[in-house]
């Protein structure tokens, strides 16, 4: 047996010092009725040309009704203060940037002046504008909006052509929304119509699209910040492609898991290893109250139980024993000289999903480069961490820190999300992500 390498310099800072703290984007865990659950069959495996009956387009499919080429990299941003998509809309154009969420359900702009937004939608200088109103408030774990519906018409310089009426709630008051720093003025909320505000009566914006763009019933989107500092220049760079799949923005093969519910992107989760060891925790700890996909929310949640174990088993099996409660908490970062990095220190984590066929599930792999994150901005010899997991009073959520490793495929029309291997990554020098095979799932289905 080898020797272990000998542990980097590691110090702890609060993470208040220096103007730091912990991340403040995160959206947004609202209670809302579930619609019928969508059920899933069938391999969930799939090459690079789908079937038409999918409902899906490939840019490199000649004839495909959209091309997805100009999408590509048409968001900026980073895990810290999410991804953002420039839009045009009203009569003549405001250009404005939007968040990229698909954790909530409402299209909202900043409708007023506001200290933290550089921007915001005038309705009195578009011609086009329409007021329906109706007030309209929107909650999330933190941070709430209240504002007006209307409706007005957008264009996305950066994806599908042409111009769409969109239903469109400016807000006027926000609360903890809008926070020093971001550069995006509005929010695009991507999930069901069940979470859309006052009631799920309001048309979404990209139930709209599908509509009137006469597009496929489904998204995707690749985030490219692995492994570069959480709350950096903003222009790590990513893609949201509307109407199908970029074959470019992924290697490899597409893993689908179905939608349980047609509310947030509901999955469920069978297990988690850290290291390669199973917690052993039943599957039900990992689905309570639910388990969601989340390009809003910016770490790896987990329920409490689940949290504590990930954490018991990271320190067990990591090449550092000394860290303090606080970083786990994320109270304080850890920082080591720049001529060192910590990432081979840590375990990687896998977590398990179920497969459209319910007897088997596949397992993505995250790296210790997603989920121990730089933080920029401590001293000229130090490079600081924190850590992009965080506990969570009920779901567990997939967020940004996870979701940077993947290209990830909201699939509606067959109601199912597919995970493929981004090579974002790879273009950085960090590792890429993993995607494992079918493992039978035996005795453990008929616990659930």
């Amino acid at each position: 047996m080898g020797t272990l390498p000998a542990a980097p310099r590691l110090l702890l800072l609060l993470a208040g010092a220096a103007g730091l703290c912990r991340a403040r984007f995160s959206f947004p865990l609202r209670v809302s009725p579930p619609a019928a659950p969508g059920n899933g069959s069938g391999s969930s495996r799939q090459q690079s040309h789908p079937s038409e009956a999918d409902g899906l387009a490939l840019a490199s499919e000649p004839g495909a009704a959209v091309s997805f080429l100009a999408m590509v990299e048409n968001l900026q941003g980073d895990s810290g203060r999410g991804y953002y998509l420039e839009m045009l809309i009203g009569t003549p154009p405001q250009k404005l940037n939007i968040l990229v969420d698909t954790g909530s359900s409402n299209f909202a702009v900043a409708g007023a002046p506001n200290p933290d937004v550089t921007s915001y939608f005038n309705t009195e200088e578009s011609s086009t504008y329409k007021s329906q109103g109706t007030d309209v408030t929107v909650r999330y774990t933190q941070g709430s909006w209240t504002g007006v519906l209307g409706t007005d018409v957008i264009t996305i310089p950066k994806g599908i052509n042409g111009t769409y009426t969109i239903n469109i709630a400016t807000i006027l008051e926000s609360e903890n929304f809008f926070l020093p720093g971001v550069k995006w003025h509005g929010i695009l909320g991507l999930a069901y119509d069940a979470l859309a505000k006052p009631s799920s009566s309001v048309e979404t914006f990209f139930d709209s699209l599908v509509s009137q763009a006469k597009i496929p019933n489904v998204f995707s989107l690749q985030m490219c910040g692995a492994g570069m500092p959480v709350s950096g220049s903003g222009t790590n760079g990513g893609s949201l492609v509307m109407g199908g799949i970029e074959p470019s923005l992924y290697k490899g093969d597409i893993w689908y898991t179905p939608i349980k519910e047609e509310w947030y992107y509901q999955v469920e989760i069978l297990k988690l290893e850290v290291g390669g060891q199973n917690l052993n925790l039943d599957c039900r700890e990992y689905n309570a109250d639910k388990a969601i996909v989340d390009s809003g929310t910016t770490l790896l949640r987990l329920p409490q139980k689940v949290f504590n174990a990930v954490v018991e088993a990271i320190v067990s099996t990591s090449l550092i024993q000394t860290f303090s409660s606080g970083f786990w908490t994320g109270s304080q970062l850890a920082c080591w000289d720049k001529t060192e990095t910590p990432w081979s220190l840590f375990p990687k984590l896998s977590i398990y999903l179920r497969d459209e066929n319910s007897s088997r599930s596949f397992r993505i792999t995250i790296l210790p480069q997603l989920y121990i994150q730089p933080i920029l901005g401590i001293g000229q010899n130090l490079e600081c961490y924190r850590f992009g997991i965080s506990s969570s009073s009920s779901a567990l959520v997939i967020g940004a820190t996870v979701m940077e490793g993947f290209y990830v495929i909201f699939d509606r029309a067959q109601k199912r999300v597919g995970f493929a291997v981004s090579p974002c990554a790879g273009k950085r020098n960090i590792p890429r992500m993993k995607l494992s095979a079918i493992f039978k799932i035996g005795a453990l289905s008929a616990a659930l």
